[in-house]
């Protein structure tokens, strides 16, 4: 079998052939090659394990040459672009989807097999050889626009967002959350996934479809 070989969309299950629970649960196979395939499956503390000791760096280089509370205001500006990044992202790339060929392929690589498969929860959180480039451009760009030591502040705010992301993420896909946030969480989110996936796109920072009016409403209309 050649490496392309590998790479061709492999046969999906049935829904109707397997429990829906099971279904929900166990994601198919997302490339013929097993070697290529196992990249795509990530256990969730794999995010921490890379961004908390990059959050914890980018933190040390953003304290030196400027005044705490000047890193702290970029350090919320991160975090506030974050979210704005979050929600876009979710809204724009995750759920443009073609109506057929290699489009229609990416989506389901990028985003559809979560939402075929939303309990599976190794294809919970973005694998490493997509958020590191991702993140790495963005820091890149705070870099361009600002200088250090700022835009490392900047670096602190953003990427500690994307980690809370995914980590509320997981969260809320495994975990039955008892307090009343984590609970409007649960259920906003719930609704993108089993209601309207046209609403519902900001997964931690839910006021952004309050913004521009996406938040998902209490029954079907």
């Amino acid at each position: 079998m050649s490496v392309l070989d590998g790479l061709k969309d492999p046969p999906r299950p049935d829904p109707a052939s397997m429990p829906r629970q099971e279904y929900l649960r166990a994601s198919p196979p997302m490339f013929a090659s097993p070697v290529v395939d196992r990249l795509t499956r990530v256990p969730v503390w794999v995010v921490p394990a890379i961004y908390v000791p990059a959050i914890l760096a980018a933190l040390v280089l953003a304290l030196r040459g400027q005044p705490v509370w000047a890193a702290l205001l970029w350090i919320a500006g991160g975090y506030l672009t974050w979210t704005l990044a979050e929600y876009w992202l979710h809204r724009i790339v995750f759920h443009f989807e073609p109506d057929e060929g290699i489009g229609l392929r990416l989506h389901w690589i990028v985003h559809g097999v979560h939402h075929d498969h939303p309990n599976d929860p190794l294809r919970l959180v973005m694998p490493p050889s997509a958020s590191i480039p991702l993140a790495a451009a963005f820091v890149a760009l705070f870099h361009l626009l600002l200088g250090a030591p700022e835009a490392w502040a900047l670096a602190v705010g953003f990427l500690g967002g994307y980690l809370a992301y995914d980590l509320t993420h997981y969260y809320l896909h495994h975990r039955r959350p008892r307090g009343p946030l984590g609970r409007r969480l649960r259920e906003l989110h719930m609704r993108h996934h089993f209601q309207d996936h046209t609403r519902g796109y900001g997964v931690s920072a839910p006021w952004w479809d309050r913004v521009f009016g996406t938040t998902p409403s209490a029954r079907h209309d």
